[in-house]
């Protein structure tokens, strides 16, 4: 029994004698502080008034100092001069430069056409100036009918008129017959 109350004493001395040290993050006061933020946004980017895009993010921050808006969770709908939806971007993370107002999407990007042309990729960027869509990264870009691998990447935002450029693997997609 002197045992079992010893190591009990011996225990409870032990985990007395150390110091918690409180959690701290030191990360977001290193960093700069946001001029706005907001969580579950939606953003409309119209040209003369015609809507072009509509941005929605999990959060998102606006750093007016560097002209950027940093975004987490993004999703895009783009759409073609008669309102109707074409092309829907996600991504995990995002970035626009508020200047050229040109978006980057990055981590686990996926970009699906109306007509079934499905991108997949780890980064890229919608050109505001000619709204295209482009990247060197590593791509896969799957249709109903082929799917197509490799580096570089061009593409209007539709998805319908597109070019890889160092192409790493072709295959046609055979239609299995239902009987």
């Amino acid at each position: 029994m002197k045992k079992i109350i010893f190591l009990f004493v011996l225990i409870t001395y032990s985990c007395g004698e150390k110091q918690i040290k409180p959690e701290f993050e030191v990360a977001p006061f290193t960093q700069k502080i946001p001029s706005q933020e907001s969580w579950n946004s939606k953003v409309l980017f119209t040209d003369n008034g015609v809507l072009k895009a509509i941005l929605y993010s999990n959060h998102l921050q606006i750093y007016e100092d560097q002209k950027i808006t940093l975004l987490e969770g993004v999703k895009i709908d783009f759409y073609n001069s008669n309102g109707k939806k074409t092309t829907t971007l996600t991504s995990l993370r995002g970035k626009v430069d508020d200047i050229t107002k040109n978006m980057f999407a990055i981590d686990s990007v996926v970009a699906v056409n109306d007509s079934g042309v499905v991108l997949k990729t780890s980064e890229l960027m919608w050109r505001n100036k000619d709204q295209k869509i482009l990247t060197d990264k590593f791509v896969t870009i799957s249709s109903p009918k082929e799917i197509i691998k490799g580096y570089g990447f061009v593409s209007d935002q539709k998805l319908n008129d597109y070019v890889i450029k160092n192409i790493t693997y072709i295959s046609n997609v055979t239609v299995k017959e239902n009987k």
